[in-house]
């Protein structure tokens, strides 16, 4: 069996990727908002089916116009769960409002749109639901909830590029999407992000947002004589280099995830019997399909076994890793959020969870070897 390291991600070339750049520098000018800006832009609007997609240097910068947008400030509150990137949170901080966690649940571990309610205050501006690996929150349960209460219902979807809620994207149901092009997503830019503008009446600020508070799309457009400061704002666009290198990725981004779900039911399939076992629990995704196929992870049955099966990996040139640690207990998370009870799932979760190598040009002998190396673990006597 060959040696070679099976890295945990490895960023990937699918088609016209270094071209476009070139393409890009010849038109002469990269610096943004330039024609494979509003290239991708339009995909992302044609292909999710939302009215505006505006992209953004990161899926931070993206949830940072989200905030904005949301009118948040000093004391309000925002709704959203405690397993996820500090970004989620950092965003709304930063506009002075107060993170407020909620556990999530045991099977998609997606926020729990069950405890979501009795969370509400008078402070409560918004909800964020983030789709953990790609697979959807309850989007309807969440609207229903934010409708009733009149609050702004925020999706991260950072992990979920082209993952879908019956028929609609993740990203395109609440008031507000944020996509994520990082290297370790699905499709990839090095870094990147987009902003879903859902709610119609949101896109006059948000393009003057992007725009570092000017009024300068609507300038480009005819619609003012001159273009000027008329809002806050800040330096959102990627480049055009980011851009063009972006666009070759979204013309592939459906034969990317498939080839994704055909390692994740790889992994599945292989799996199973120790599942069976009872050695670990495989990922719940209805029918058993996953949306994108972003993540493929372990719950192991303690944080030891976890940090055994991790370096027994490693030390057979096999990279696997750890995920979030929970934002309430961090020292950030206790100076600037509260919580809403203990968050027990949250808690077991993150002791428990180990992601498996799943980048775009793996094989599936690479696969198997992962999953052979993880039978051999557990064919060892251990103590549980």
């Amino acid at each position: 069996m060959s040696n070679q390291v099976i890295p945990f991600n490895k960023p990937f070339v699918v088609g016209k990727e270094l071209f476009y750049i070139a393409q890009a520098v010849m038109n002469g000018g990269i610096a943004g908002d330039g024609q494979f800006t509003q290239s991708c832009q339009q995909w992302l609007e044609d292909n999710l089916g939302c009215p505006k997609a505006l992209l953004a240097h990161s899926c931070t910068a993206a949830l940072e116009m989200a905030a904005i947008l949301a009118d948040v400030g000093p004391g309000d509150e925002v709704i959203m769960p405690s397993f996820t990137f500090v970004s989620t949170a950092n965003a709304f901080v930063l506009r002075g409002a107060v993170p407020v966690f909620v556990d999530i649940r045991p099977d998609s571990l997606n926020l729990d749109e069950r405890l979501v309610e009795a969370a509400i205050t008078e402070k409560t501006k918004a909800v964020v639901a983030v789709h953990y690996a790609g697979q959807p929150c309850d989007m309807e349960a969440l609207l229903r909830i934010c409708n009733n209460h009149g609050l702004m219902l925020i999706e991260d979807a950072a992990q979920a590029i082209l993952a879908r809620e019956k028929t609609r994207a993740l990203g395109t149901i609440g008031h507000l999407g944020c996509l994520s092009f990082h290297e370790t997503k699905n499709v990839i830019s090095g870094e990147g992000g987009a902003l879903l503008i859902n709610d119609p009446k949101l896109i006059e600020r948000a393009e003057i947002i992007w725009q570092k508070g000017t009024n300068r799309k609507a300038f480009a457009r005819g619609e003012v004589s001159k273009y000027t400061w008329v809002d806050v704002g800040s330096s959102f666009l990627p480049s055009e280099l980011t851009a063009a290198f972006l666009y070759a990725q979204l013309e592939q981004g459906e034969s990317i995830n498939a080839h994704r779900r055909a390692l994740y039911e790889a992994y599945y399939n292989q799996l199973q019997a120790l599942e069976a076992d009872g050695c670990f629990q495989l990922p719940r995704t209805p029918g058993g399909r996953p949306a994108n196929a972003h993540i493929f992870y372990l719950l192991m049955r303690n944080n030891h076994e976890r940090s055994e099966l991790i370096q027994f990996l490693r030390e057979r040139d096999i990279h696997a890793v750890f995920h979030y640690v929970p934002l309430h207990d961090s020292p950030a998370g206790l100076r600037y959020s509260r919580s809403v009870g203990e968050l027990p799932v949250t808690c077991d979760v993150a002791q428990r969870l180990v992601r498996l190598p799943l980048y775009s040009d793996m094989t599936a002998r690479q696969v198997a070897r992962v999953c052979t190396a993880i039978a051999q673990f557990f064919a060892e006597p251990r103590a549980v």
